[in-house]
């Protein structure tokens, strides 16, 4: 995707155009030639997880009143005591995921 995003040929207002999926299914068809992975579902179903995924730690870090979170850049991921951890699952249940 950010072969897609470089090339500029796929891009749209900050997004990427309708055909990119069809292009990154070729793509991924050269570098795993029997994975038969298709644009849909298998590949937009993944995007949108990406997406889903990407906006709970984008919330945990830039959030209102997140300010004990933070992010550990040698080990790329979040970092926060248990306990606050605990309370901001309590109330955002979709990020007791991680």
């Amino acid at each position: 995707m950010v072969n897609l995003h470089n090339v500029g040929t796929f891009n749209t207002d900050m997004r990427f155009n309708a055909s990119y999926l069809n292009e990154l299914e070729r793509m991924l068809e050269n570098i795993l030639p029997h994975a038969m992975l298709k644009a849909k579902p298998n590949l937009e179903s993944k995007i949108r997880t990406l997406k889903r995924d990407w906006a709970i730690v984008y919330d945990i870090l830039s959030g209102k009143d997140n300010s004990d979170f933070g992010s550990d850049e040698h080990r790329q991921f979040v970092v926060v005591k248990d306990a606050v951890w605990n309370s901001y699952i309590s109330s955002h249940k979709e990020a007791s995921q991680f």
